[in-house]
Parts: C-alpha cells; sequence; structure tokens
C-alpha cells in the first residue's frame, strides 16, 4: 500500500484549510491495514493515528489535547471544524507526520522538531529573581511547542503539514487562538466563563514573569546547589518529572499525553514541587 501523501504548506496557505476524513474513516481504514499486513505493522500505522510507539492505547485518545475528539468528549459540535480545522489525526497539531520526519521545520518558518509553525521566541518576558543564578534563554524547541497555543499568538491549527486527504480549500474554520479577548479570533469570544468554561487559566500570554523558569539549566546536577535534589540521571526523576538536555522545561511537569492529573501534570501536585526542590 503507497504511503498516505501530505501537503507542504506555506504560512499564507496554512491559513485555509478543510474538514478531514472524519474518526470513523480513520480508524476504518487501520483496521483494514491490520488485517492485511498483520498485527505488528498495523499498531506501526495506526501510529499514524496516534502515538508512533502506543497506538491507539494512547491516553491523549480522548483527552483535552485529542482535538480530533473535542466536540464528541465536551458533546457539542462547536469547536473542530468551526473554531480550528479538524484534520482527524490527534498526532499532526504536534508531530511531524511519518513522511516529514526528516525534514527541516526551521526552514519552514516551524518549530525544529516539531509541526507548528514557531512564534517569535524573543517576545517572551521569562521569570527572573535575585536568587536566580542560572542563565535566562530564550524558550527551546519543546517549550516552544507547548507556547505556540498557550501564549495565544497563533491559531491553535497553525501547522507545517496536514494529511493529504485535507482539502484546504473547502474549510471554513476559523482558526482561532487560545486568547481571552472578545474578537472573532480569539477563543475568549465564547469561553469567558459565561458562554462556555473560561479559558483564561490556560492561557499563559508571553509574559512568563510570573510562571516557573524554563529552558533553564538544572541545579541539583552533582549536588552543586543543595536547593535541589539529585536526579536519578541526565532524563529525570524515577516518578516521571523529567529533564531535557539538563533544562527544566513545560514539558518536565506537564505531560500533554496524561489526562490522569489535574493540569496534566507529570505527578500529582501535593509531591510535584518536592520532587526537585529541597524547601
Amino acid at each position: 500500500m503507497p504511503k498516505k501523501k501530505w501537503n507542504k504548506m506555506n504560512l499564507k496557505d496554512s491559513l485555509k484549510f478543510h474538514m478531514p476524513l472524519g474518526r470513523k474513516h480513520l480508524l476504518l481504514f487501520s483496521a483494514v491495514i491490520a488485517s492485511a499486513f498483520g498485527l505488528s505493522q498495523a499498531l506501526a500505522t495506526v501510529g499514524i493515528i496516534a502515538d508512533p510507539v502506543i497506538g491507539l492505547n494512547d491516553p491523549i485518545m480522548g483527552s483535552k489535547h485529542d482535538f480530533t475528539g473535542l466536540n464528541e468528549r465536551a458533546g457539542v459540535n462547536a469547536m473542530a471544524g468551526v473554531a480550528f480545522s479538524d484534520y482527524g489525526n490527534p498526532c499532526v497539531y504536534c508531530h511531524l507526520p511519518p513522511e516529514e520526519a526528516d525534514t527541516d521545520s526551521e526552514l519552514l518558518g516551524g518549530i525544529a522538531g516539531w509541526n507548528r509553525f514557531a512564534p517569535a521566541a524573543d517576545q517572551y518576558t521569562p521569570y527572573t529573581s535575585p536568587s536566580l543564578d542560572a542563565p535566562l534563554r530564550t524558550p527551546s524547541s519543546i517549550s516552544l511547542l507547548c507556547l505556540s497555543c498557550h501564549d495565544g499568538t497563533m491559531a491553535m491549527d497553525m501547522v507545517l503539514f496536514t494529511p493529504g486527504s485535507f482539502r484546504s480549500e473547502d474549510d471554513a474554520a476559523m482558526h482561532m487562538r487560545m486568547n481571552s479577548a472578545k474578537d472573532l479570533d480569539s477563543c475568549g469570544t465564547c469561553h469567558d466563563g459565561e458562554a462556555a468554561h473560561d479559558i483564561s487559566p490556560k492561557v499563559l500570554g508571553t509574559d512568563l514573569s510570573d510562571e516557573h523558569p524554563i529552558s533553564i539549566q538544572y541545579g541539583g546536577f552533582n549536588w552543586r546547589d543543595r536547593d535541589f535534589k539529585l536526579p536519578l540521571d541526565p532524563a529525570g526523576f524515577s516518578n516521571g518529572v523529567r529533564l531535557y538536555d539538563g533544562n527544566i522545561e513545560c514539558a518536565s511537569c506537564h505531560d500533554v499525553h496524561n489526562s490522569t492529573n489535574e493540569l496534566l501534570l507529570t505527578v500529582r501536585r501535593e509531591i510535584l514541587c518536592n520532587t526537585c526542590h529541597t524547601k
């Protein structure tokens, strides 16, 4: 069976999208693949619909980050296809499709290694403190990935590559931003706590001065700072709190594939801070 084709899109084209094949069609397609090639190869193919390794057992399916299933989960028809484009694939809102895995995202104006256009990294005001002795950096690619939705500056469906089945010329979505503003470009138009649930707790904006620092070197390696605990290894702690190239990032404390804990925290709130901090 030939590979699924994907369309390269520039910034201008990305503002026009279409409703793709529905979830039922994609699941049916996966079942056909399974019968033709056997279970082991089917799981790899299902990875195009869900996580490349976990497949349809990926906990993101049905979670808040499963954009293809938001209407079903919320019991309304006011989001996917209206507020943003439903690509029929929860992975492509973040991940490069398999056919483009070797593509240099940055050359197309994207975030390095990811399937989203890059926000301006110099627009953010980072956390700072007199007691902070680690150098401040602009957000790294994995934190830019989170900010590209949660800073409210770009549409939630601003991806580099869309499925080949997606017809941008027929799309009618409004391509709204996760922003609390009351305008036709922002989710806050409806999600104000009255017409729909309040979106403001999910909106970080570009002023990160009151947020936990990100893209900052963890101070606990080799016990060089006694205010921090020694991690299990350079990748993080045994409870799942992660480090990325020795840095604290958004994904250190939040797991977009984990819908078990509040705020998608990697571990429960009451033990999260004590994972790293001694006091």
